[in-house]
């Protein structure tokens, strides 16, 4: 395992950086991956569209997001990438981008928790290519943790034209309003003006503006975002696809809880059809073939 003495301490957020995620929800990293990484990542996504896996799910739960050729030119969302692609995860893996979340999210050990490879295809009229606003807590609701965090990685220059991830500013810190059984529910499968108007109305509940911070962001750099920070994505308005991966991410202490809809149906993640058990039967978060370790200081 590599330690702090291994990482390039110019790379890490400054105190102030720290500050200010915890201030604003979100975080602009430096260049954690050299150009030749990027471009590795690129071409083994192609691979991947085109069927290339290192291995297969051995399942395929109820809520798996994977896109397949048949699926058209929608946008594509792949979970467990990770996973399925040795070459995917060998850069996602890189320790440097465990060394950062830690810092942000003041944990000891950082382990993958989920991945998506994405691609926006470069069709401003195309419905799925819009990400209404939503917060990743609410799919996490069986974690004990709230300082999960996401890193968005594109793999080249990704600004407003490309339909760049965009942070609600400060939305984090927000007392939730208007919360239900729905919030479990994917955004792809709810109403995007309901969600719309539930940011605002979240907003207004704590007397806050709607901020929008769209990320800017240079190729081998990245975005990290809090949890419960709101965020979404516009059209694809430049003449080229936007590719990226969401990396979820979990500090050291996560583990599985127990959740229930108001009807008492339990609520279920991914991971709970596919981790093993821990003695006590329930699913292990901390399962180094699908949540492995990243940073442990």
């Amino acid at each position: 395992m590599t330690t702090v003495a291994d990482i390039d301490p110019a790379l890490l957020p400054s105190d102030d950086d720290v500050r200010g995620y915890e201030e604003h929800g979100w975080y602009l990293s430096r260049k954690l991956l050299t150009d030749a990484e990027v471009d590795a990542l690129a071409t083994a996504s192609e691979g991947f569209y085109a069927g290339a896996r290192s291995r297969r799910l051995g399942k395929r739960p109820p809520t798996l997001a994977y896109w397949e050729p048949s699926h058209g030119t929608v946008q594509r969302h792949n979970d467990y990438v990770h996973y399925e692609s040795d070459a995917i995860a060998a850069i996602l893996r890189k320790q440097i981008i465990g060394a950062v979340a830690a810092r942000l999210a003041r944990a000891a050990e950082i382990r993958l928790f989920q991945s998506t490879l994405i691609y926006k295809p470069p069709r401003p009229e195309e419905p799925t290519n819009l990400v209404p606003w939503h917060f990743d807590r609410h799919y996490w609701q069986t974690c004990t943790s709230d300082r999960m965090l996401t890193a968005f990685i594109p793999f080249h220059d990704c600004g407003e034209e490309m339909g760049t991830i965009t942070m609600v500013d400060g939305s984090h810190v927000w007392t939730e309003f208007g919360g239900d059984d729905n919030t479990t529910r994917h955004f792809a499968h709810r109403d995007a003006a309901e969600l719309e108007q539930l940011v605002h109305d979240n907003a207004k509940h704590n007397g806050a503006e709607v901020r929008k911070v769209p990320m800017v962001i240079p190729k081998g750099h990245m975005s990290f975002h809090h949890c419960r920070t709101y965020h979404g994505s516009g059209a694809n308005r430049s003449g080229s696809p936007r590719r990226a991966i969401s990396l979820h991410l979990q500090d050291g202490d996560n583990r599985y809880r127990v959740r229930s809809l108001s009807d008492g149906t339990p609520v279920t993640y991914n991971h709970d059809h596919l981790v093993r058990r821990t003695p006590a039967g329930t699913p292990d978060y901390s399962d180094p073939e699908f949540c492995p370790v990243l940073w442990r200081s």
